[in-house]
């Protein structure tokens, strides 16, 4: 069971990523690519939890689901780190 749902989050942070990728190519603004992930994490933890509910079929189950959901949040805190730095470089180079 484990590995399903390591596997599970796996699939996430990169669906997630992607999408944020795919925003970034539409905007050009890595604050918005921080804002679709983190956005997508509050999706894919709900998702994850209700998976996580009706395969386990257990009320705790849900923490599991939302384990996914925290790494996506810690996924879109690097990226508006990342984002914020590259800021302050470009406002430095200026």
């Amino acid at each position: 069971m484990t590995q399903f749902f390591m596997i599970l989050m796996g699939f996430f942070i990169v669906t997630s990523n992607i999408c944020g990728y795919f925003s970034y190519k539409k905007k050009k603004s890595l604050y918005s690519v921080a804002f679709t992930i983190f956005l997508l994490s509050a999706l894919f933890a709900s998702i994850g939890g209700l998976l996580a509910l009706f395969i386990i079929r257990d009320a705790f189950a849900v923490f599991y689901g939302l384990q996914v959901g925290y790494y996506l949040l810690v996924n879109s805190l690097i990226v508006l780190l990342i984002a914020i730095v590259v800021s302050v470089v470009k406002k430095y180079n200026i």
